[in-house]
């Protein structure tokens, strides 16, 4: 009969094991967390793997600075606190009073990983808010004033500081310091319109303003709209539109101060046969006829080897940079076509007849190109516009999408121009960017309207109209929709984010959150391409890490604008992966040739 040695109390294992009965013997075995010593009876603690985050071992930046993530066993990684930026190992005081994020009227103080806002005297509030102490005894042009003054002290300000009489009143004549333009206000500093004369020229007389003012004209809103896309100041070979004083346009049109002119119609379309050599002036009469066709001049087209690349806008020039995988290929980047006296703002692409359009806010026309060799550009679109900014292409339904700033509308028409319609023109401020999800059929946009930025969304053919985002965003400049992974993203120059959400608004997430001062935006892959006017260049972002990998600076210095992707094929959107998560990417590329 078998004796139980574990029952009966004669075995030899010790603390922490467990006594197993065998027929005729018995045997001993650790408890969980416990290993055999030598002798094969005692239990012994397992010592626990090293933590390099506790023990010290990690090489992350001071404590202070970042903080050290522990994967498992000797695994870890490091990531720099919040104030800071950097790999983790190495991490760098974020400045950001740099960033203007106080209020104008208040002083910032940066600190080590943080900062702090204090309203200034005359004023109430956190210092993110800050609002005239009524006590203070300021008027509203010496308030004003002071903000003008304490926003000037910020790097790249080009602020106009308001002129105020002895008893704090403006000035019924207000010119920049800067810029030399000069412009009337009423008795609350408004600037009444068509009164802004350029530098260099006899100031307007301003007196006690009429109880109405004629509207801006076409010539004088035009004027205005490429001004600020120059920033204040066009350089000598820059056009900027000449309006008489009644706000028509002159017949006599230049380049800046250079000797290519040309005459005008009354809408200021170029008529055919007037452009001048250097050295002679054209004798334009007011009365000439409109011509009914736009000339445009010969670009320096040089066809795209097969491949993914990227397009993108840059002033009188639209570059070209390939890309090997999803890695900038800057040895290889050329201009693919030179427009001269054009200022091209959005650009996209037709995968089914390879033909690149983009907008030209100097010219107010919307052209294509193809990509073939010696292909000459086509203007489709040459009247009703104003400052044609956004640009989207269906290459399913052959239609195109547009934004117009200055007309704050937008329109769609067929690719060759025909059948335009505008789709919206109330309820938006200064519209910009806009991209379509033509499997879905939705088409989104953004408007940055400084006192109520959005993003909407409708129908293809403008129906169910709608809001999607319009909290917690600031200047959204830039939208791409990625037909890969479903997700609708944009750049905001304001908030100095990258984000996405779903289409129909849910699963917002911030990808980047230190951006500089994007403009537009496009997805491919898992990374995203994005221009910058803090950089003059387009950036690379990796979509999952949010990490940025790389940049191309152009060696002509300017700013770029409108970024689009060139595929060899064309996408379908078609989903290949069930149940897709927030951010996985499924997708499938389908040759042109396999379209109805």
């Amino acid at each position: 009969m078998d004796v139980n040695e574990c029952a009966a109390g004669f075995h030899r294992c010790g603390p922490n094991s467990v006594c197993v009965n065998l027929l005729g013997s018995y045997r001993c075995e650790c408890r969980s967390g416990y290993e055999f010593a030598d002798d094969r009876h005692t239990c012994v603690l397992i010592a626990p793997p090293p933590n390099p985050c506790e023990d010290g071992s990690h090489n992350c930046a001071p404590a202070g600075r970042a903080r050290c993530i522990h994967h498992g066993g000797g695994s870890f990684s490091c990531a720099c606190l919040p104030g800071y930026t950097g790999d983790g190992h190495q991490c760098t005081d974020v400045d950001e009073c740099s960033e203007n994020r106080c209020h104008p009227s208040a002083t910032c103080s940066n600190t080590p990983g943080s900062f702090s806002c204090r309203c200034q005297p005359g004023y109430h509030g956190d210092g993110f808010q800050c609002t005239p102490d009524p006590t203070s005894g300021l008027k509203p042009c010496e308030h004003q004033q002071r903000d003008a003054q304490a926003q000037r002290t910020h790097p790249g300000a080009l602020l106009h500081v308001p002129q105020c009489d002895e008893q704090g009143h403006f000035l019924p004549l207000q010119c920049h310091g800067s810029t030399g333009f000069c412009w009337c206000v009423d008795p609350d500093g408004r600037e009444i319109p068509g009164t802004r004369t350029p530098p260099s020229s006899v100031p307007p007389r301003c007196g006690p303003p009429e109880p109405t003012q004629r509207p801006r004209t076409i010539c004088e809103r035009w004027r205005e709209s490429l001004l600020e896309h120059y920033g204040g100041t066009p350089r000598d070979d820059q056009y900027v539109p000449q309006c008489d004083d009644l706000g028509h346009f002159t017949p006599l049109q230049c380049h800046g101060k250079s000797d290519f002119c040309w005459c005008v119609d009354k809408d200021g379309r170029e008529v055919q046969g007037t452009r001048s050599q250097p050295g002679t002036i054209p004798a334009c009469i007011p009365t000439v006829a409109p011509p009914t066709v736009r000339p445009t001049p010969r670009p320096d087209v040089a066809p795209p080897p097969v491949g993914t690349f990227l397009l993108y806008a840059q002033g009188q020039q639209i570059g070209h940079l390939p890309l090997n995988g999803t890695r900038l290929q800057k040895d290889t980047a050329k201009t693919l076509l030179s427009l001269h006296g054009s200022i091209v703002v959005g650009i996209d692409y037709d995968c089914r007849e390879r033909m690149v359009y983009w907008t030209d806010v100097a010219g107010r026309t919307i052209s294509r190109a193809s990509l073939e060799p010696g292909a000459e550009p086509e203007t489709i679109i040459n009247s009703g516009l104003m400052s044609p900014e956004g640009l989207a292409i269906d290459h399913f339904r052959r239609t195109m999408y547009w934004t117009d700033s200055g007309l704050d509308k937008i329109e769609r028409a067929k690719l060759d121009g025909s059948e335009r319609r505008a789709l919206f023109h109330t309820d938006l401020v200064n519209p910009r960017a806009i991209a379509v999800d033509p499997i879905r059929g939705n088409l989104y946009w953004t408007d940055w309207n400084r006192e109520a930025p959005k993003i909407e969304m409708s129908s293809l053919d403008g129906e169910n109209r709608r809001i999607l985002v319009n909290k917690d965003i600031g200047l959204p400049n830039g939208l791409t929709f990625d037909p890969f992974s479903k997700l609708l993203c944009w750049a905001d120059a304001g908030t100095k984010k990258l984000e996405c959400t779903l289409p129909d608004g849910t699963g917002r997430r911030v990808i980047q959150n230190n951006l500089n001062y994007p403009f537009s935006i496009v997805s491919y892959a898992d990374h995203f391409y994005h221009t910058d006017w803090r950089r003059d260049g387009v950036i690379s972002i990796n979509r999952d890490s949010g990490q940025f990998m790389d940049e191309y600076l152009p060696e002509q210095r300017s700013h770029l604008y409108g970024i689009t992707a060139v595929y060899p094929y064309c996408p379908t959107g078609k989903r290949m992966c069930a149940g897709c998560s927030f951010g996985s990417v499924g997708w499938r590329i389908d040759r042109v040739t396999d379209y109805p």
